[in-house]
């Protein structure tokens, strides 16, 4: 197991978006963080209101967002148009290219999400697009898959071999992590013993095949799992 501290991340701050990046991300670039198999990017955003990500263009890049709170309207060029809340997971294949803006049309709160990217299996797809919701009770103590490369289970479909689940975890609850062949954890909320090690919020760790993985909540909190090829 490699733990990837929370402090030791990129950071952003442009005023109205900050920030953090667990993978060299725009101008933090650090060479023994590119990356962890086909997993490129994950930045932990927080938009202000009234701000957002205008209209810019990205191919051959698999992008997932899942929000943590607030709201995000997504707007695209193949003409999708959808708003975001916390338990939604939205899958957008670049492919070829798209054009896509991101906003937070709240006057008043705060725009908390993840931005992960995933390298494609396959280059030069049609672009598409996804969303579907993952209610709270889905995931409540147990780990729900929420994307995968033939949309299994009700996830979004992906174009790469990944399983990403999504789990809240009380504090006290005990669970194995589902096997895995490399395997990315990352907290995204709270506070959780992973093998012995505590990992808070904004900590990840990696994992080679077939290790087994242990979690205990220390905190109530909201844990990632991404099982990678």
């Amino acid at each position: 197991m490699k733990i990837r501290r929370a402090n030791e991340r990129g950071y952003a701050d442009h005023g109205w978006l900050r920030s953090f990046h667990t993978f060299s991300f725009a101008n933090y670039m650090d060479r023994n963080h590119m990356g962890f198999r086909a997993l490129r990017v994950i930045n932990e955003d927080r938009v202000a209101a009234g701000h957002g990500f205008g209209t810019h263009p990205h191919r051959d890049m698999e992008i997932i967002s899942y929000v943590l709170a607030g709201e995000m309207e997504h707007k695209d060029n193949m003409g999708n148009g959808e708003v975001m809340r916390p338990g939604d997971v939205q899958r957008m294949s670049a492919g070829t290219g798209v054009l896509h803006s991101e906003f937070n049309h709240s006057a008043d709160n705060e725009l908390h999400f993840l931005q992960i990217w995933i390298e494609p299996k396959q280059l030069g797809i049609a672009p598409s697009y996804e969303q579907k919701a993952f209610p709270a009770s889905e995931r409540q103590g147990q780990w729900r898959l929420v994307a995968s490369q033939e949309g299994h289970e009700g996830s979004v479909s992906i174009n790469q071999d990944v399983n990403l689940y999504a789990g809240l975890f009380n504090a006290g609850e005990q669970v194995t992590a589902p096997p895995s062949r490399y395997a990315w954890v990352h907290v995204v909320k709270g506070e959780m013993n992973v093998n012995g090690e505590t990992l808070h919020a904004g900590d990840a760790a990696a994992f080679t095949p077939d290790e087994t993985i242990n979690l205990t909540g220390k905190q109530a909190g909201e844990v990632l799992l991404f099982d990678l090829a």
